[in-house]
Order: C-alpha cells, then structure tokens, then sequence
C-alpha cells in the first residue's frame, strides 16, 4: 500500500432510481440506494463496503465503475472528475476500472471460449494487436489465475464455480487496470474455494501493485483481506476507518452489531450478541435524521431531527453519530 494522493475519491455520490411512473409516465416515488457518500482509495489498497443487504454497497460499486450512473456527486480517478465523461475518454476509464461480479457462471458467455473471452479486451484497450502476442498475453493471464493453457480453448460450462471466477478475475486484468471493484467476488463459492480466490486476489494485488473496493457481507473474508472499511446502512456510510480499528474498537451502534452477529471460533472468548429491533425501513422513505435511529438502542430525540456528520474518533477513523459511546456499550437489546 503506498502514501500519497488517492487513486480514487468519491465526493458527496448519489443514486436514486425514479420509479412508479404515473399515467404520464412521470416517477411519483424514488429510492434512496445511496446518499451522500465520499470515500478515497488509494493505490495498492483495499477498501471494503460492508452492510447488510439492500445497505447500498452493490449500487455504489456499480456506480464507481459508472454501470450506473450518478445522480448527483462526484467521482475522481487519479485527481480527474469520470462521472461525466464519455466516448473515448469513458472507454479509456474502463481500461484502468474493471469490475468481478458475484456470479461467475452469468458473467461468462456461455458461447464464448475462454479465450475469446480474454482476447475481447485485449483488442479493445489496445493491450495487442498481433495474434501471437493475444495469445501469449491470454497465457500468461491463464497462468497467472492458477488455470492451464489450455482452459483458453474450452467454454465457462466446463469450469467449477471457483474456475469460473479465477476465468473472470483474469478478464478483469486483460486491461491492465489500476482498480478492480469486487461486487460479492466470493458469495457464491464454497468456504475452501473463497479461501483460495481470496488468497488470489492478494497475491496479484501485491504483484501488480492494484486497489480493491472489496464489497461483502462477509465479515470474516473481509477481516483477512482488507486494509480499510466502510460501513453502510440505508444508503449512508455510518463508519470508516483502519482494519483494525473497526473491527478492534467499533464506535458505531451499527457496526457494533454487525460485528456481534461474527461467530467466534475460540471456545473462551465470549460476546454480546447485540439485538436489532425492527426491520430496515424502505429506501423509499428512509427515516429523517439518522437513518439509524428506528432500531439504535441509544437513539434519542435528537437522532430523528438531526443527520449526524461523519467526524473524526481516532486517526483515519470516522463516524456518523451523535455521541461518544463507552466501548462496553451493547445497549439494552443485548444477549449472550
């Protein structure tokens, strides 16, 4: 991981979707599936979003690799505004962004062999033109995921669930990007297969020097590979910071049971299991103030009326609450 600028900065980045059109065909409702974001990531790092589901963290990977786009805010790549651009200057975006989808089976074409598959982006980013240099880059992108040369003549049918994803990573790196955004890489794979594409993931990260927005709701995966975290909730980033302040010194009610939910492997070690009241509203119509406050065991009259800002709790560390809890605050929805 390297100091400096970051290679990639979220300001102030918002996704909302219009929909129930009207007679006219007009949108009467909107959901809020993100709000407000501003994060950095910078070279050789990885930034992990964590969340439950429908938290905003698939939207806003998505967004960065601008599949969708903003509704408002902004998205630097390398201190230059993308979330405007298009033509040749989105096509070049896409060579340095590349996104793995969580299942590899659907974002393989069936009727497609491997290497023509690996071979598409080579030609398009300009990596090769001559076919003997695709096929020694398709290769050694093959050898470089764990795969045989000769996967490259076969079709994704032929591949476990965890070759298809190594098939996948080594589409993503056919361009010779700076940034990778896994959108739940690893969900859908056995436990021992997560473990091998994980250990992939750091051994080319380290090798090439590249920056993972690592998106999960895998705790434990997350835990092993991050160096930074962000937590969302109803669209909102409510923590960030350092690996090991999170999951060492969580400061928000949120994470806090997020984190408590994490089974613990060590037979002498205990935890407070800290209870949620309620469901997640809709994004429809997320609750005023903080987000939060309906199913916050500390939530206060304040809470409803007043947003919270991220600030500061500690070096590289960050907040959207209110107040300062003690670190052996669980509230009173906890149990063992």
């Amino acid at each position: 991981m390297t100091g400096g600028s970051p290679l990639l900065e979220l300001r102030s980045l918002r996704k909302h979707y219009p929909i129930a059109p009207d007679f006219w065909g007009r949108p009467t409702s909107t959901v809020h599936a993100m709000d407000d974001v501003s994060l950095t990531l910078k070279a050789g790092e990885t930034l992990s979003i964590v969340g439950e589901s429908g938290c905003g963290k698939s939207t806003l990977g998505k967004t960065v690799v601008r599949l969708h786009e903003p509704t408002s805010g902004e998205i630097l790549l390398n201190g230059e505004r993308v979330d405007a651009i298009s033509g040749h200057a989105l096509k070049t975006f896409r060579s340095k962004v590349q996104i793995i989808f969580q299942d590899p089976f659907s974002s393989l074409n069936p009727r497609h062999t491997v290497g023509a598959m690996l071979a598409e982006p080579i030609r398009n980013f300009a990596i090769a033109s001559a076919k003997s240099e695709i096929g020694e880059r398709i290769a050694s992108l093959l050898d470089m995921v764990g795969l045989p040369k000769d996967a490259a003549q076969r079709y994704p049918h032929q591949f476990s669930g965890g070759q298809r994803q190594r098939i996948a990573i080594a589409r993503a790196l056919a361009a010779n990007p700076q940034l990778i955004v896994c959108d739940e890489a690893v969900s859908a794979l056995d436990v021992s297969v997560k473990a091998q594409i994980v250990n992939l993931l750091q051994d080319i990260q380290r090798k090439m020097g590249l920056s993972l927005l690592f998106i999960s709701h895998d705790l434990a995966i997350v835990e092993h590979l991050t160096h930074r975290i962000a937590v969302m909730y109803l669209g909102k980033v409510v923590e960030e910071g350092e690996r090991r302040a999170i999951f060492g010194s969580p400061q928000h009610p949120y994470t806090r049971a997020l984190l408590s939910a994490v089974p613990v492997i060590a037979a002498a070690e205990k935890r407070q299991r800290i209870l949620l009241r309620g469901d997640i509203p809709s994004p429809v119509r997320p609750p005023s103030g903080c987000r939060f406050h309906t199913r916050c065991p500390f939530a206060t009259e304040r809470c409803g009326s007043e947003v919270p800002e991220l600030r500061p709790v500690g070096n590289d560390h960050r907040i959207a609450c209110h107040f300062d809890l003690p670190e052996s605050a669980v509230g009173p929805h906890a149990a063992v």
